[in-house]
């Protein structure tokens, strides 16, 4: 009940704290670099990065310093990636589904989710998020083979340093209840086939950890989300 009576009662100072941030908040452009290729020596393992503006590497100049770059360095020292990123700035769930749906029907072995910061900050509905996970998961699995999707836990948005107070409060309330459907989704799922893993890292809000904005991540951030989501990926090796 905390959330809805929050909205409204706070809903004058929100929204007006909500243009604020919006005016304010540097607007950072995603960064250059290959979106596909294939990279080390190994077994070969099939990866797709999907998602949000996270997934794109906002944040960093160069992929090779976002999420993705980092993240096929690590698991190419044994294995051969094939990897591909398929991201854009501002996508929901419901985004996401519909660019893997307008894509090339290709097989992934391991699929990397995130996405929720815009869920939670466009107001989207449990059943709507339950629903496009839902739906996407059993894309990834039963439509491309995947073997695993690791959705990665929305940030600590009640942290973030761009947003001020109450509406930090109020959007990370918001992420931790949208976080704990996401979790409930992968500990619950039994297709018989691929798996689900919550994959949810504790990053330090200091320099060099936080983008210039605020609120995406920098490039050690991205470091430490590709050494965790590497390890995970290696228990399927």
């Amino acid at each position: 009940m905390l959330y809805p009576l929050s909205t409204l009662a706070l809903a004058p100072v929100l929204i007006g704290q909500g243009r604020y941030v919006r005016r304010v908040t540097p607007s950072l452009q995603e960064p250059e670099g290959d979106r596909q290729g294939s990279l080390g020596e190994g077994p070969e393992l099939r990866l797709l990065i999907l998602g949000d503006s996270a997934a794109a590497g906002v944040g960093v100049t160069t992929q090779q310093d976002a999420l993705a770059g980092q993240l096929v360095r690590e698991l190419a020292s044994d294995h051969r990636v094939i990897w591909r990123l398929l991201a854009e700035t501002g996508h929901k769930a419901a985004d996401v589904l519909a660019a893997l749906n307008a894509s090339p029907h290709n097989h992934y072995d391991v699929v990397l989710v995130s996405v929720g910061v815009n869920d939670v900050t466009g107001r989207t509905g449990n059943r709507q998020w339950l629903t496009a996970l839902n739906e996407l998961s059993d894309r990834l699995i039963n439509g491309m083979s995947a073997t695993r999707v690791i959705f990665t836990a929305i940030p600590p948005m009640h942290l973030f340093p761009a947003l001020p107070q109450p509406l930090r409060w109020y959007l990370g309330i918001r992420a931790k209840q949208l976080n704990t459907l996401m979790e409930n989704l992968c500990n619950n799922w039994n297709s018989g086939v691929g798996s689900l893993e919550y994959l949810c890292i504790s990053f330090p809000l200091e320099p060099g950890f936080m983008a210039s904005d605020g609120f995406h991540p920098g490039s050690d951030a991205y470091g430490m989300w590709a050494e965790h989501a590497a390890a995970s990926i290696r228990k399927l090796a």
